[in-house]
């Protein structure tokens, strides 16, 4: 559920920042200028085109929580006017000056929820003014009460018995209620080598998110895209990428991309010689690569299933560079995360101003499965602070629209939230409140599958994923590095699992093996899920 409040002023813990009072007497405060805002709820008096019913004018609603919040009042002309807030009237110490802003504390009026306004009674009859109510900003609680000891217990014995690190955040009804490091951010020189000592987990350590990638860097640039009229998911492919052709091509559409019904396999290893297609598919140059992926590699005519594929998303981040003119990372950094204050959510982070202690291992001696895989170029030390994916490091270049992106758990909190907000974060509108229920509507053929989400459905067919208490609103993706994500509008909810789960030791044969501490309940994400659940639902 969206909730909201203000503009151009932070929203959070409103007694620190705003010196809120406990009556209903905060006085009107001057600014110097109200600066350029796209605030969840903007009013303007009068109305451009006012109803002729008596009590529709000047009325609405915004979200917000109770005891935080702040409305700008930017004033033109006005005298005075009468300003109501869930039927309470504002009391302002001062009489309003002409074309001055002001900020006006509201957080003794607000609720949890939609919270109503009502203007009236403006001066003189002929005046204008505009009143700004931002979204929500995330809230660190000091003082929660919810009692996470179950998950805690999970997570710090699956520790002691040697999986390597976590980190859990959990924000609920607009607050950070737990941020919490659990093990280690590294655990091995190399198979066998334990560090000694071992640098702890930190709560702001990077994780590589892999597929996380997906809802938390394509998805939003996609859904502002949307937003903005720029894109269009029911177009063909080649209406944005004109070389798609050939074969068929045409007939794709970009939402068959974002469904997963492409006919694109899973994954193709662009970045081996011995590919399945031969040499002329061999590519470990970015340019190369998307021209293969363009009008050569091919795909099953069928367009009816669900089949997950990385491809899709790779032409996805493709589609979003050819429409802004911009590389996928540097329109993410301008548009989506530079403006909600993120410092902590990058494509190749050692480019970017970070080094490999602040960023969780992967795997143990690179890309070669503890020497069972080999190929040109393969990386054979502990990978650290690069893009484990392999088509994403190898032929992409670090940066592509299925995997590569890094962030931590207090960047991927405030993006939750700005989710949970519908949208936007404080007085920032990054996308649609439409635009994103167009994305998160169950596919009629498969109920797990929205636009790019997965989705929790009615029939909890992804328990494994969201538990067993997520609502049927529940959406969010896991990754194969061992991060797991879960936003549950219907409890105002973000659940943000990270992991380093594939820093560890590999056990089986050349063909059939997996990572040792895959094999641990934290790793497996639904049972962590679900302790957070309990802990909140029980308290």
């Amino acid at each position: 559920m969206k909730k909201s409040i203000l503009i151009l002023i932070v929203v959070g813990l409103c007694s620190v920042v705003f010196g809120c009072s406990s009556d209903n007497t905060s006085h009107l405060i001057e600014l110097s200028k109200r600066e350029d805002t796209q605030a969840q709820v903007i009013v303007n008096i009068p109305q451009r085109h006012p109803s002729d019913r008596q009590y529709i004018n000047n009325r609405g609603s915004f979200y917000g929580y109770s005891q935080r919040g702040q409305v700008i009042i930017d004033n033109k002309n006005a005298n005075s006017a009468d300003i109501f807030i869930n039927g309470k009237k504002l009391q302002f110490n001062q009489v309003l000056k002409p074309n001055q802003v002001y900020q006006y504390d509201i957080s003794t009026l607000t609720k949890d929820g939609r919270n109503n306004f009502h203007i009236a009674h403006v001066s003189p009859v002929s005046a204008q003014l505009s009143l700004h109510f931002n979204y929500p900003n995330l809230a660190h609680k000091h003082d929660n009460t919810i009692d996470f000891s179950n998950v805690d217990t999970l997570i710090n014995n699956d520790i002691k018995a040697g999986f390597p690190g976590a980190v859990l955040a959990v924000v609920h009804k607009g607050e950070l209620i737990k941020l919490t490091a659990y093990g280690y951010s590294k655990k091995y020189q190399q198979p066998g080598e334990l560090l000694t000592p071992a640098p702890k987990m930190q709560v702001d350590t990077l994780f590589d998110l892999a597929s996380n990638t997906k809802i938390f860097a394509t998805n939003l640039a996609l859904m502002k895209l949307v937003t903005e009229q720029r894109l269009d998911i029911n177009k063909p492919i080649a209406f944005y990428l004109p070389q798609y052709k050939g074969q068929g091509r045409d007939l794709l559409t970009v939402k068959n991309l974002l469904t997963h019904t492409s006919g694109y396999p899973s994954v193709f290893h662009f970045y081996k010689k011995d590919n399945p297609l031969g040499t002329s598919f061999y590519s470990q140059d970015s340019a190369l690569t998307k021209q293969l992926i363009l009008n050569k590699l091919p795909y099953k005519s069928d367009h009816s299933a669900h089949h997950y594929s990385d491809i899709n998303y790779v032409m996805l981040g493709m589609l979003i560079e050819h429409i802004t003119g911009q590389s996928l990372d540097d329109y993410l950094q301008q548009q989506i995360y530079g403006p909600l204050g993120l410092t902590h959510t990058v494509f190749n982070p050692l480019k970017n101003g970070f080094n490999a202690q602040q960023c969780a291992a992967t795997e143990l001696r690179g890309n070669t499965r503890d020497g069972r895989v080999q190929f040109e170029n393969i990386r054979t030390e502990v990978i650290q602070a690069q893009v484990h994916d392999e088509l994403a490091y190898y032929s992409l270049g670090g940066v592509a629209g299925h995997a590569g992106l890094f962030s931590n758990a207090k960047d991927l909190a405030v993006l939750s939230q700005m989710l949970l907000n519908k949208g936007g974060y404080n007085n920032k509108t990054i996308l649609s409140e439409q635009v994103l229920s167009q994305f998160l509507t169950p596919q009629v053929s498969d109920e797990t599958y929205g636009l790019g989400f997965r989705l929790a459905g009615t029939q909890q067919l992804r328990r494994w994923h969201f538990g067993p208490y997520a609502s049927p609103q529940a959406y969010g993706h896991t990754g194969w590095t061992g991060t797991a994500t879960v936003i549950d509008p219907y409890y105002d909810l973000a659940i943000i699992l990270l992991t380093n789960a594939r820093h560890s030791e590999i056990a089986g044969n050349a063909k059939q093996y997996q990572f040792i501490a895959k094999q641990y309940e934290t790793a497996k994400y639904g049972s962590v899920i679900a302790l957070v659940y309990e802990a909140l639902l029980n308290h």
